[in-house]
């Protein structure tokens, strides 16, 4: 059962001045009461970078890109490879494709962000959570503003035991009932804040929530349980391989993945389907059942990585080599020893690394 008008201008207050008191510091906010405007493109890039990822993992990249390109037409005008290679680490590398995409329609277009939640999911990348956000914080518009943590708080404000995701909808209208017409931006960064600084997911701060007084789960004493969810599936199983080869001259065989699908557009290592499947055994000359290697060599076993993603977990098979000068690889090209930097790689290229690199001689990249 929503509430009455009066109970939700007295929450909207509390949380404000609140909000007004111990906004947290980031670098893409605006702090409350500072008369300034949010910088849309800051808000865009913050809002791309926080899909999937925490504040503390994101900061470090956001003060790079920010620095690198500090305007939305400095992005648009960046080369593919640099912006996937400052991205690497980040995860979701759909999102940096989509960032270039959409920074080089904003800029053809004039330069200047859409201020309506309408004009802002008409663009690449951006989709109904991140318009909303955008429209909220950027432009002051009164969208509703709903990821984990507002999930959180409105489950546990009105004791919503019903698990997620069945329970989305009714806890997007239990946040929509609370957006209010006078700062909304501000409002949806307080929710926002409350439930990563209070109403956190383990051990919540009641004592010194701002809406302690209204919160059904605490009266109920089911706060902690809040919000439920629905059991998770086991992750299926997946298996490669990944050819790791370094020249006598120190340069590294390296490919681009496609441009769809997982890691799609980052540089890494030559390497088979993953599959179901594990590879099969390997011959001297280094032919495998799940395919040839990218240049003949001696190549040879160097361990295993595994991964997590969204929907499988990975086990990736290293195979190692040194190869000859003057090796004609049949896949990828060679990246000379000073432009090689592992740290470009996405991290599951970083770990493939790592491994095969005491398979050959241990010596340091480049």
């Amino acid at each position: 059962m929503g509430r009455d008008a009066r109970e939700v201008a007295a929450l909207q207050a509390e949380l404000l001045a609140w909000y007004d008191r111990h906004a947290r510091a980031l670098p893409w906010r605006v702090p409350p009461g500072s008369g300034a405007r949010p910088d849309p493109y800051r808000i865009w890039l913050s809002e791309v970078m926080l899909q999937q990822t925490t504040v503390a993992a994101v900061k470090d990249y956001f003060h790079r890109f920010t620095a690198r390109w500090p305007t939305i037409a400095d992005l648009a005008a960046a080369e593919d490879g640099e912006v996937m290679a400052e991205w690497a680490g980040l995860g979701y590398y759909a999102r940096a494709r989509n960032l270039l995409r959409c920074a080089r329609a904003v800029t053809a277009s004039g330069g200047a962000f859409p201020d309506t939640r309408a004009g802002l999911i008409a663009l690449p990348g951006i989709g109904p959570y991140t318009a909303a956000a955008i429209a909220a914080i950027a432009f002051d518009r009164a969208e509703t503003v709903v990821d984990g943590n507002v999930e959180r708080v409105m489950a546990r404000l009105h004791d919503i035991r019903t698990p997620l995701p069945a329970a989305k909808a009714e806890l997007n209208a239990r946040a929509a009932e609370l957006t209010p017409a006078r700062r909304p931006g501000d409002h949806a960064q307080a929710v926002m804040d409350l439930g990563a600084t209070i109403c956190t997911p383990r051990n919540p701060a009641c004592g010194i929530c701002p809406w302690r007084g209204a919160c059904a789960a605490r009266a109920a004493g089911t706060q902690a349980e809040l919000p439920r969810k629905a059991p998770r599936k086991a992750k299926p199983l997946r298996h490669g391989i990944a050819w790791i080869g370094r020249r006598a001259d120190g340069a590294w065989l390296l490919e681009r993945r496609p441009e769809t699908g997982l890691l799609g557009g980052t540089l890494g290592w030559p390497g088979t389907d993953w599959t179901e499947a594990p590879p099969g055994g390997a011959s001297p000359g280094g032919e495998s059942s799940d395919g040839a290697p990218p240049a003949p060599a001696a190549w040879h076993a160097a361990g295993e990585v595994r991964h997590t993603f969204t929907h499988f977990h990975l086990v990736l098979d290293i195979r190692a080599a040194d190869l000859p000068e003057g090796c004609a690889p049949a896949r990828g090209e060679f990246v000379a020893a000073a432009a090689f930097d592992p740290a470009a790689l996405p991290t599951l290229m970083r770990k493939a690394h790592a491994r095969a690199l005491p398979a050959l001689g241990g010596r340091p990249a480049g």
